[in-house]
């Protein structure tokens, strides 16, 4: 009985070793590095919503709200003293202003009309005057028109921890 039991062992053993030569179909790659140019915190492209959601979600939203969120959109401007804001496209005649988490990166401040993937904080702020004017200032607006802003403005606004540059 002895045999048969050790047979049987050594015949499993011996089965359970076999190499097994499956397909296993090639996953295409979806992220190539020549594809973004990466800012900040390293983020992946999956999940980002279409600006136009986002303007959905932000027209819901009240001051003071926020949701953590992932955008595609396209660059309208970018502050061209240090690139360390853009404003984004939502697609509905509004923009959203992007500011990056602690001051930590900027962007270059050629990528006006490119898309970019911005990941972090989307939330509603309302920006007093003097900030938008200094935002102007930085965009290279005239002395008039800077002279005109003299309310706040509640504002779609979003802090990003890390954008993607869509080459």
């Amino acid at each position: 009985m002895k045999r048969i039991t050790v047979f049987v062992f050594c015949a499993f053993a011996l089965l359970s070793c076999k190499n097994k030569t499956e397909q296993v179909p090639e996953i295409p790659q979806v992220i190539s590095e020549t594809n973004y140019k990466s800012f900040g915190k390293t983020i992946v492209p999956d999940d980002a919503i279409a600006a136009k959601s986002m303007a959905a979600h932000y027209e819901k939203m009240s001051t003071g709200d926020s949701i953590n969120s992932k955008i595609k959109a396209k660059v309208n401007s970018v502050c061209q003293a240090k690139g360390c804001w853009m404003r984004l496209d939502l697609e509905n005649g509004n923009e959203v202003m992007v500011k990056f988490k602690d001051y930590g990166f900027f962007v270059p401040k050629d990528i006006t009309g490119k898309q970019v993937i911005v990941n972090g904080k989307a939330f509603v702020d309302e920006v007093p005057a003097e900030a938008l004017r200094h935002y102007a200032q930085d965009a290279g607006k005239t002395e008039e028109e800077i002279a005109k802003i003299t309310t706040p403005k509640r504002t779609p606004s979003f802090e990003a921890d890390g954008v993607l540059l869509i080459n």
